[in-house]
């Protein structure tokens, strides 16, 4: 685990040993895999090198992770680095207004077929 040159990004050389050794001391887990789903769950974000117009392949157990506000010696801006929400209030009123519109029509189509069913019976025992 090494912190980039440039200060912008941090390394991960060797995963094994960073699960093994590092995230015990700071997670309730040692899995590589979910330290990197709560990496993307603040923003954090895998780098991917290209140069000459080709992918460079990294060093084999070479992971680099960035974040905009994950900047060496800007502590103020660490701040800003939040978990992603989802929430109802991204939901947008006019969608709730369609599908009130929905249900209130659904609403109607069925006491629409009631009232014919129920003319419909009393038809048929007028017939019998």
């Amino acid at each position: 685990f090494v912190s980039q040159q440039s200060g912008n990004s941090f390394h991960v050389f060797d995963q094994g040993q960073f699960a093994k050794e590092v995230l015990p001391k700071y997670f309730k887990h040692n899995n590589m895999a979910s330290f990197v789903r709560q990496l993307n769950m603040y923003g954090f974000r895998k780098v991917v090198h290209i140069e000459q117009g080709g992918l460079v392949k990294p060093e084999k157990d070479d992971t680099e992770f960035q974040h905009p506000y994950f900047i060496r010696g800007q502590e103020h801006l660490l701040e800003n680095i939040k978990r992603k929400v989802t929430s109802v209030s991204n939901i947008k009123n006019e969608d709730i207004k369609v599908r009130q519109d929905n249900v209130t029509k659904l609403l109607t189509d069925i006491q629409m077929m009631k009232g014919k069913q129920e003319s419909m019976d009393s038809k048929l025992l007028a017939m019998k």
